[in-house]
């Protein structure tokens, strides 16, 4: 059970990248979220450039979501941006939703299998630009290991935790580096990376035993010690 929580990652804005398609299916997992303690959500679609969304369509479909749901949790909207060319034209532009309350933070990802070409110097980039990029649920990129992250937190880089990595979602090694991570003090902040209905993670709640190795880090589960 959660309490009074803040999801920092999800993919339930209806019908725009590759989450959740359906209004009611959102709303549905909105009181599914509700009932597990989640007081504030951050809605994060895909912009990539197989997902070439414009900030304009995902703040219109914004409003209808929240002209449509009648929940307690707080919503927000931002973006998870894939390091590709298309986000580097959006950097440039100034076109972005961040992340946050001061509006001051960039989710980001990359491949899983493939560090993109220049990552360290785009990172810095976004940080020349006034935002602290947050690398969403690193345990998950194969092609890191524990010197690729001490490097990236050195570099001042800002690590999101999907909470079900710890569960052994995505798989053991994933599980390994998220426990790894979480002993080492490593996150800032967590997400459940909700994609649909169907997906275990949004209905699992939050065990005594994933609750304990959460809060054995500076990631407390109540919403007061996030760091954003």
């Amino acid at each position: 059970m959660l309490i009074n929580s803040i999801d920092y990652h999800s993919h339930l804005l209806p019908g725009v990248d590759d989450g959740v398609q359906s209004m009611d299916d959102t709303l549905e997992i909105l009181a599914n979220l509700e009932q597990q303690g989640i007081a504030e959500l951050w809605l994060t679609p895909h912009v990539m450039e197989d997902i070439p969304n414009t900030t304009e369509k995902l703040k219109l479909r914004f409003e209808e979501l929240k002209a449509a749901y009648n929940g307690n949790i707080k919503l927000n909207l931002a973006a998870e941006y894939m390091l590709d060319t298309l986000f580097d034209a959006r950097l440039d532009a100034g076109d972005l939703l961040p992340l946050g309350e001061q509006g001051t933070h960039l989710l980001v990802e990359t491949s899983y299998f493939s560090s993109p070409m220049g990552l360290h110097d785009t990172l810095a980039r976004i940080k020349s630009r006034g935002y602290y990029p947050v690398l969403a649920h690193p345990e998950r990129y194969q092609y890191m290991d524990e010197k690729d992250y001490k490097k990236l937190k050195a570099a001042g880089v800002k690590f999101q935790l999907n909470w079900a990595s710890l569960a052994g979602r995505y798989g053991r090694p994933e599980q390994k580096k998220a426990e790894w991570m979480v002993k080492k003090d490593m996150y800032d902040v967590v997400g459940s990376d909700t994609h649909r209905k169907s997906m275990r993670h949004w209905e699992m709640k939050i065990d005594s035993s994933i609750a304990k190795k959460m809060k054995s880090s500076s990631i407390l589960i109540e919403r007061k010690e996030w760091n954003l």
